[in-house]
């Protein structure tokens, strides 16, 4: 399985970082241990949705869509 996330910055709900995994629970811990340059500085995350997919493609595909200003759009509204 691939998963897209998206995490929401714990007291922050301003800052949401987006990603792809295979192992979500492992994922998040190396978010808030700090593994991860681009979200280390807004620690401690949060899940704040996944959605699992079986294609890989199809999970590229979408975590695209997410990082793009319609794709944002849309997490905001209905995620």
């Amino acid at each position: 399985m691939k998963y897209v996330y998206i995490l929401a910055a714990a007291g922050r709900e301003e800052h949401f970082y987006t990603g792809l995994t295979d192992d979500l629970k492992d994922r998040l811990g190396k978010h808030n241990a700090g593994e991860v340059p681009h979200t280390s500085k807004y620690r401690p995350w949060r899940l704040k949705t996944y959605i699992a997919f079986t294609d890989e493609t199809r999970a590229v595909q979408f975590e695209k869509y997410l990082k793009s200003p319609s794709g944002r759009a849309f997490a905001k509204k209905r995620l």
